[in-house]
């Protein structure tokens, strides 16, 4: 992975951004979810994140 790669994210609060980090981490055998805690930059507080899926037409 490119380390100047940006993932486009959606906070719990819907607010779309793209951060330059989105860390797949694992907790033993199993994953912990597609989400993390993320600083959202519209409302300024941690939120939970997930990746956007885009669609092609």
């Amino acid at each position: 992975m490119d380390s100047m790669e940006r993932t486009v994210v959606r906070c719990a609060e819907g607010h779309v951004f793209t951060t330059a980090s989105f860390p797949m981490q694992q907790l033993g055998s199993g994953r912990i979810g597609p989400g993390r805690l993320i600083r959202c930059p519209r409302c300024a507080r941690l939120r939970q994140a997930v990746p956007v899926v885009f669609e092609e037409r």
